[in-house]
């Protein structure tokens, strides 16, 4: 980055790359947004992203590009912090490649085990992978609710390559102005254990239609949760994956190999999760849009039969998640039986 500032670019200005754009401008950083949704990025023109906290409401008046004025730039991107939805991925990585500068950085701050395709756009050199746990959500163009403010939000970066990587530590230093940070050895098992986590919550809180505690609380739901998470692990350790600490706990938290899945679980909800929380695959349905369901309960059920491990939760959050994105289903309470039924 040549001893200046950095030029960000953050991809995806919505729900959390909203937000973390936000507390990057408030930190003095130069944030350029690039947005797919034309109202939103108009909004943002006309009258600033407001975000709404817990506790305040910020405005902030941020440079912000549609899709087609990426080509119009001149001036290249030191850090890009992608944060489109997974299956975006590759796409998304390939419109920045032309303005990441040739020291820069793209990092997918993204559900999914996106990492590894990022890299294969830009290089293992420019790449780093990033675990993400923050809650908000897009409620209208320009408009973003955040419910986890910087102080209960969390990231976990590391390197690719088995050398580290000269620039881990300074970009840290910046996405530490939206959340708490931990610098990992190993990013890729640190994702495949975010992953675990979301294959119990995302897809089976959404497909009740209820916010996340509501959901748990529905009888027969915990355990499908941890089955369902608990899945996912056993096909992480047949991918080689370690199983780390994420969320800040410490590893000692996760020495009994039969309660990590609910460990995960009631740290996620302990530390990050409100009354009114909704997932994202849940405020994706309800806007009829496609939803990270195949890239992360979809994901396990293809590497579990590849494996050999069956995955009879996952089975079933997918054919009901399935079910709702072809209109043939829709999120509501009385899926909780279905899903019941379907896992067995």
């Amino acid at each position: 980055m040549r001893g200046r500032e950095p030029r960000i670019a953050v991809l995806g200005a919505g729900a959390n790359g909203g937000g973390i754009g936000v507390d990057l401008v408030g930190a003095g950083l130069d944030v350029t947004f690039v947005e797919q949704w034309p109202e939103h990025v108009d909004a943002i023109r006309r009258d600033g992203l407001r975000v709404e906290l817990p506790d305040r409401t910020t405005v902030e008046r941020i440079p912000a590009l549609h899709l087609c004025e990426v080509a119009e730039r001149r001036d290249a991107f030191d850090l890009v912090l992608m944060l489109v939805k997974a299956y975006d991925a590759g796409w998304a990585a390939r419109l920045l490649e032309p303005l990441l500068a040739e020291d820069g950085l793209l990092i997918a701050v993204q559900n999914g085990m996106t990492a590894d395709l990022v890299a294969e756009v830009v290089g293992e050199d420019r790449t780093l992978g990033c675990v993400i746990e923050v809650s908000g959500e897009l409620v209208a163009p320009g408009f973003v609710r955040r419910h986890t403010p910087a102080d209960r939000s969390w990231f976990a970066l590391g390197a690719l390559g088995d050398d580290g990587h000269p620039a881990l530590d300074g970009a840290a230093e910046i996405l530490e102005h939206a959340g708490s940070v931990s610098v990992v050895d190993d990013i890729r098992s640190a994702k495949w254990m975010k992953l675990v986590s979301n294959c119990t919550t995302l897809v089976s809180t959404a497909a009740l239609g209820l916010p996340m505690i509501a959901a748990l609380e529905t009888p027969g739901m915990r355990d499908l949760m941890v089955r369902a998470g608990q899945e996912a692990l056993e096909v992480g350790r047949g991918e080689g994956h370690a199983v780390l600490p994420i969320f800040g706990l410490a590893p000692a938290d996760l020495a009994r190999p039969d309660t990590v899945v609910e460990t995960l679980l009631d740290t996620l909800y302990r530390g990050f999760v409100l009354p009114t929380t909704t997932t994202t695959v849940l405020h994706d349905w309800r806007r009829g849009r496609r939803s990270e369901a195949e890239q992360l309960n979809g994901h396990v059920v293809r590497l579990g039969a590849r494996h050999g491990i069956p995955t009879p939760a996952n089975d079933a959050l997918m054919a009901v998640a399935r079910g709702i994105e072809r209109g043939d289903l829709r999120p509501e309470p009385r899926n909780a039986e279905r899903l019941l039924a379907l896992a067995g």
